[in-house]
């Protein structure tokens, strides 16, 4: 019975095994500490973050710092375990040390916020946001549709519960039910989709199904069916048109703080699992979602631009933009896979176009972290800061924190010099080689429209009289943070060589 027993690799998923070690402990430690500012409980959280950090990224520093290039490529080694259900590679830590780093700042930045909100401040909060993070590092790992589907799952249901955590609050029950509903509705979407794929196929593996395809020995027309219901589980997942229905709801609905978690490190995990499924799987059929991925670019762009400018929610505004930022990003996967007859794979130009995707994702991370980052620093106890009203005259209230605002806006506009131009002329300049000029065309237009409502924040700012004239007041730590961020935006804009050689090395050695 047990002679093809096979123990498993435990240490590739060993920073998962700690995450969900910790939060049930976590978890325990809350119920046994009176502490009605949970402060053992935030420390222990973003200890548990900061160990993983350490743990996973101090290997790679020293191989970099050591300048070893054996050591390097010893660390980046792909392994497989779990019976392949489960992969470490280069792009999945490093996705990860994003992951971990995301976390913590979306953590401190919502420490205040939630302080000023008792129905928030609760140790299941912290416990939930462990658990999403697992979640979205089981997807980062995934090389099995069980496995993606049960990140998925585990990173879901901690989001749809800590949507509804304020009950009190009818508009974040009504954003949670709306996203529990979508929610499932997408995960069958997904999950039938892997069913055709398996029925066509034989296999859950993802790299079995490359394997299986590139045979040639399967039911095309059952496979391109299943490839469609796929696509749209994983558009669902993005929120890129036409399945963006909950983001604007949801980020509006939601408490500040759980939105800016909703907004960030997920994406991170979405765009893993995107290459795992559709570059690692199914690059035999990258002719079919190419298409696919090419429509749902240019509808999210369009929709997401246009929509934003008729917003005065700011939440709501960050919404539309984050349609549009996806259905940039997805440009680049879609011209990893140049159209050329039989839609044949070049290899230098496939990498630079999917580190291209890899490297927009990071940065729109950076900037939407920063941006809400703002909001919560802004906001008080009963008070939220989300109406575009609330900037009105900041730069009289706080010249430092404005000149802040500024720099993410401009950065999310895409005005040079900072980390979001060169993360969109990085996408565009992918596009181009692809030889598809009229989509370069698109979203260089998407892009001047979309630059309005950023550039509105600005006037607001700088030209509005202050709605309150007081001094904007905030803490040491949070405005260092806050400062770090914006700073890191234009940083990241003058040198953006490092991170985007990071992604192209990640994505050479795991590919």
């Amino acid at each position: 019975m047990f002679d093809h027993f096979v123990v498993p690799k435990l240490m590739p998923a060993a920073p998962e095994i700690f995450l969900a070690t910790m939060a049930l402990l976590i978890l325990f430690i809350d119920l046994v500490v009176k502490d009605s500012r949970r402060s053992l409980t935030y420390l222990a959280t973003q200890g548990t973050l900061l160990a993983l950090l350490v743990w996973r990224g101090a290997p790679y520093l020293a191989a970099i710092a050591g300048n070893n290039p054996e050591a390097l490529s010893e660390v980046s080694e792909i392994v497989y375990t779990f019976s392949n259900m489960f992969v470490l590679d280069l792009m999945a830590d490093l996705l990860k040390l994003f992951l971990y780093a995301t976390v913590m700042v979306v953590l401190f930045y919502s420490r205040n916020y939630l302080l000023d909100r008792e129905t928030l401040n609760k140790g299941e909060y912290y416990v939930l946001t462990l658990f999403a993070t697992l979640g979205m590092m089981v997807m980062i790992s995934a090389n099995h549709f069980v496995t993606i589907y049960i990140g998925l799952e585990l990173l879901s249901l901690s989001l749809y519960a800590m949507v509804a955590m304020n009950r009190d609050s009818v508009v974040s029950t009504e954003a949670a039910m709306k996203y529990f509903v979508l929610g499932a509705l997408a995960s069958g979407f997904l999950l039938y989709g892997m069913s055709m794929i398996y029925g066509a196929t034989g296999t859950l593996e993802i790299t079995g199904v490359s394997e299986r395809l590139m045979g040639g020995n399967v039911n095309k027309g059952v496979l391109i069916f299943g490839l469609v219901f796929l696509v749209a589980g994983l558009a669902f997942k993005l929120g890129v048109v036409p399945f963006h229905m909950w983001i604007p709801d949801v980020y509006h609905g939601a408490p500040t703080s759980v939105t800016l978690l909703i907004g960030s490190a997920p994406k991170l995990a979405a765009f893993a699992i995107v290459m795992r499924l559709l570059v690692n799987g199914l690059i035999t059929l990258a002719v079919d979602w190419q298409q696919m991925l090419i429509v749902l670019s240019v509808l999210s762009m369009a929709i997401g631009n246009l929509a934003a400018i008729a917003q005065t929610n700011l939440k709501r505004m960050l919404a539309y933009s984050a349609i549009s930022h996806m259905g940039f990003m997805l440009l680049g996967i879609t011209t990893g896979v140049l159209s050329v007859p039989g839609g044949m794979l070049d290899a230098r130009p496939a990498l630079n176009a999917y580190s291209s995707a890899m490297f927009y994702v990071i940065a729109y991370v950076l900037m939407t972290a920063g941006t809400f980052g703002m909001i919560l620093m802004m906001a008080r106890a009963g008070f939220e800061a989300d109406e575009l009203d609330d900037f009105k005259g900041l730069n009289q209230r706080s010249p430092w924190f404005a000149g802040i605002m500024l720099m993410l806006m401009f950065s999310m506009a895409g005005v040079p010099f900072f980390v979001g131009f060169f993360a969109k002329f990085s996408v565009l300049e992918a596009v181009v080689a692809s030889g598809q000029y009229w989509l370069a065309i698109v979203a260089v237009l998407f892009s001047l429209i979309g630059a309005f409502y950023y550039l509105r924040v600005v006037k607001l700012m700088y030209f509005d009289a202050p709605t309150n004239p007081a001094p904007l007041e905030a803490g040491m730590d949070m405005r260092i943070l806050i400062s770090a961020n914006g700073l890191a935006v234009a940083l990241f804009g003058i040198f953006p060589q490092t991170i985007m050689s990071l992604c192209a090395y990640a994505l050479l050695r795991s590919l």
